[in-house]
């Protein structure tokens, strides 16, 4: 009788939430009721926006932290603390400056307590391995950036895990670089030559997902969901110019920013968390905020674009292009839908205007879309100095979202702030004022 081979669960994830207190009282949710399965042979990609909670996910997954409720599971086991098995690569290359590349991968066998002769044995073949055979007595300083995420995927591999976890590994590197890393380690995993049953991969990038992965996990923010699962039924090795590729990334272009068109005069974006004073904002600066409009208003554009299209164009990360992107939307100058940019009849004005009259649009729309920039000006003007501190607001932010989160998004409307002359800031005293708002 023939028997059917059962693919094995690698991880489990049931329900897992997780909060974090707030200052104030209450608990700041980041993610809620997340729920997935990662088979063996497969490599998954968690896509999302940044602050979606994926990195979360990855260290609940990883043991380092607890989830506020549900379950998650490795090979059937909970999981509590570290697990043998599992090993993580970060985005940063978080590597001893003082140990060679050989000790680096070495050290985590050392806590294993494995053998000295086999630890080396190990260590030299997962080197090898990486591509990085010749440089075992180099130290990180001598390594480009490349190079010395190399010895931190040859770190996490000599440790043979079951699973291997990335978070954004690729993100700290310029755009060759990573593309290079990402095929071999493509071809190592297509070929068989590395010791572990699943990848999954955290990533803000469409691209790098609809390229590495077979399946594709779209995150929601504020708190993290998943919301889609995404079949990427393209064999491997994937050309980024086929038509089906350029069509799923569209296609998830299409889905990630589609809750964008629910916005009406007035309201928040839905895509930032809160919807008063209290609504999370993205760090953009102004030069990227303009620059986006004229790119859009010239050719060959000419007001619309494919985002895809921009991101190629301006070589901008999705995190970036989203970012800016909608704050143009909060701000009026654009809208975002179907995967497309469209400027509004005031951004194409913006576009067209002296930097003078861009201030005034700037400043007028600053003050009626951005609920925290009308708050700060009012509170300026009521003061009879006209002056309030940075802690002032930077306070009343915490008690409705976490510290990280108030001082990104009150360091933007300080900046948008100053650009449009609405009000000031003085860094060495920490101070807003209405006194000469340059």
């Amino acid at each position: 009788m023939a028997s059917t081979l059962q693919v094995q669960t690698v991880l489990q994830i049931e329900g897992v939430r997780k909060a974090f207190p707030r200052p104030s009282g209450g608990e700041l949710t980041v993610l809620d009721n997340v729920d997935m399965t990662l088979k063996e042979g497969e490599i998954v990609g968690l896509l999302g926006r940044s602050g979606s909670g994926k990195s979360t996910l990855l260290r609940i997954m990883a043991g380092l932290i607890e989830p506020t409720g549900g379950k998650a599971r490795f090979l059937g086991k909970p999981i509590d603390g570290p697990a043998e098995g599992i090993a993580m690569v970060f985005q940063t290359f978080a590597l001893f400056p003082w140990l060679t590349v050989l000790q680096n991968v070495q050290l985590g066998l050392d806590a294993l307590q494995i053998p000295a002769d086999e630890a080396h044995k190990r260590a030299l073949e997962a080197i090898d391995l990486v591509g990085l055979d010749g440089f075992e007595s180099a130290y990180p300083k001598e390594l480009s950036g490349g190079m010395r995420q190399r010895v931190g995927f040859a770190r996490a591999l000599v440790v043979h895990p079951d699973l291997l976890l990335m978070d954004e590994p690729f993100s700290a590197l310029d755009v060759l670089t990573a593309e290079t890393l990402r095929t071999d380690l493509l071809d190592l995993w297509s070929e068989g030559r590395m010791p572990i049953k699943s990848i999954l991969l955290v990533t803000h990038n469409i691209e790098e997902a609809v390229l590495m992965c077979d399946r594709i996990l779209l995150f929601s923010s504020n708190p993290g969901r998943v919301i889609a699962e995404i079949p990427v039924d393209i064999t491997r090795p994937r050309n980024r110019l086929d038509p089906k590729f350029r069509r799923l990334v569209d296609s998830i272009y299409e889905r990630m920013t589609s809750p964008a068109k629910a916005l009406v005069a007035g309201a928040a974006l839905p895509s930032f968390a809160g919807g008063g004073i209290d609504m999370v904002l993205p760090r953009v600066s102004t030069n990227s905020i303009a620059g986006l409009i004229e790119a859009v208003a010239g050719a060959p554009y000419h007001g619309r674009a494919d985002l895809p299209q921009v991101a190629e164009h301006m070589r901008m990360t999705t995190d970036a292009l989203f970012s800016i992107g909608e704050t143009l939307q909060l701000l009026r100058f654009a809208e975002i839908e179907g995967g497309d940019i469209r400027l509004t009849e005031a951004g194409t004005r913006f576009a067209n205007e002296d930097p003078h009259v861009r201030k005034q649009m700037f400043a007028e729309n600053l003050l009626t879309y951005v609920p925290l920039a009308a708050h700060i000006k009012r509170v300026l003007d009521e003061r009879p100095a006209h002056r309030a501190p940075y802690a002032r607001f930077a306070e009343e932010l915490e008690d409705a979202m976490t510290e990280e989160w108030a001082e990104q998004t009150l360091r933007s409307v300080i900046n948008w702030g100053r650009f449009a002359e609405v009000f000031a800031y003085d860094e060495n005293q920490a101070m807003l004022s209405l006194d000469n708002p340059v």
